[in-house]
């Protein structure tokens, strides 16, 4: 209101001072003295304009010193043996730049006038000069954060020396834990020994609320000892290709509250880690050997001995295919098994090893292409599915 009444005051005696004809000098001395001497709450405009100086140059600084760094870290991308000095120089680079900015703010409070007379009293100053700490110790925990960065690297060269997807699982999981735990440890810091916060006070009204808390993550607790479950039993690891409710396709990531599946058609499904350790997993990926089961049909006419002549052909077909499994429990059944309405049947299993789908593939078509060459040479025909019609003819000029 004191503010407003000496505006309305300088500009009621506006008309009498523009009657007195004042040269460009005087009119710039003038304005300087407005800006010097006319005050706001207690401050003169010299001092805002000193405040808004201080903060558009440490936000101008910042954003410099994070151009360099990025550009540091990115030249030295390309020499051999500077990982850890590239990864330090990035997790240092955005930290730097809200420390400058925590800087500005300290600094900034020296360029106004506190008093208890004004608005701006000393416990504006104490609480501004609380605040620029505050954002300090942001910027100092906001580096920690990033330094995870660095441990789980060095943990991912640690696990892919081993044969065991097992570490790859939990590089994710270790590095989640300790960005909520920096996270979280932070902010209580900061909160009890910058803010002078009560945190015990806030802690036990979170505990009288952790019921209903508790009550409202319910799917989350689940899902988190759904992962403890996880990698407890082991039922699959990263890379590994599985099926689950309908789903089919490798897991690429196993988290807290959920595992990430890319199905076969491309697609990425997040599955509750719960519903993992309550479903039947199927691990494709954990199979030896794939098995084919395979129906051979040829025609009704076909005498014994070729009938004896085309199992033979494909066991011999089986025995020189070099993929088909020859385990002593695993070696290569052919049968004359059945007959069908319209063909004959032999039936023929085989397990492929690797349990490579691929080479699965181009492992039947081999043994398609030689048992049709081995058919064609002897003489032996495939069935079809056909159907003969025999009509009985009564005869007109029988006695009835």
């Amino acid at each position: 209101m004191n503010c407003i009444m000496r505006l309305l005051a300088q500009a009621a005696e506006g008309p009498a001072q523009s009657a007195t004809e004042q040269t460009p000098a005087e009119s710039t001395a003038s304005g300087w003295r407005v800006f010097f001497d006319y005050e706001i709450n207690g401050n003169e405009l010299w001092r805002y304009a000193t405040l808004l100086g201080i903060i558009f140059l440490t936000l101008f600084a910042g954003r410099i010193t994070r151009f360099i760094i990025d550009r540091t870290a990115a030249r030295m991308a390309k020499r051999p043996r500077t990982e850890l000095m590239r990864l330090f120089l990035r997790s240092l680079a955005g930290p730097a730049a809200v420390a400058i900015f925590a800087a500005g703010v300290w600094l900034g409070r020296f360029a106004i006038h506190f008093d208890d007379e004004t608005a701006f009293t000393m416990k504006t100053f104490v609480l501004w000069g609380k605040v620029a700490h505050a954002v300090m110790a942001l910027a100092v925990a906001y580096f920690i954060y990033r330094l995870v960065d660095i441990i789980e690297h060095y943990l991912r060269r640690l696990t892919r020396r081993t044969d065991s997807q097992l570490d790859d699982m939990l590089v994710p999981l270790v590095r989640k834990t300790l960005r909520v735990f920096i996270a979280v440890l932070s902010l209580l810091f900061i909160a009890d020994n910058i803010l002078d916060m009560n945190v015990k006070t806030i802690l036990a009204t979170a505990g009288v609320g952790g019921l209903a808390v508790a009550l409202a993550a319910q799917d989350t607790i689940a899902n988190f000892f759904g992962s403890i479950t996880i990698f407890a039993d082991r039922p699959f690891q990263v890379g590994e290709r599985i099926k689950i409710g309908g789903f089919d396709g490798p897991v690429e990531e196993v988290g807290f509250r959920s595992t990430r599946i890319r199905t076969l058609d491309g697609h990425l499904i997040t599955i509750p880690n719960k519903t993992i350790a309550n479903e039947m997993v199927e691990n494709i990926g954990k199979r030896p050997y794939i098995k084919r089961v395979a129906n051979i049909t040829i025609t009704y006419d076909t005498p014994p001995d070729k009938v004896q002549r085309a199992v033979e052909i494909i066991k011999q077909v089986l025995d020189v295919t070099p993929e088909v499994n020859t385990d002593p429990e695993l070696t290569p059944k052919v049968f004359f098994n059945e007959f069908n309405d319209w063909s004959l049947n032999l039936l023929a299993i085989y397990w492929v090893k690797p349990a490579d789908y691929w080479l699965f593939q181009e492992v039947n078509q081999r043994v398609n292409l030689a048992v049709m060459r081995g058919f064609e040479a002897e003489g032996i025909e495939f069935a079809f599915p056909t159907q003969t019609l025999y009509l009985k003819k009564d005869n007109p000029f029988a006695d009835n």
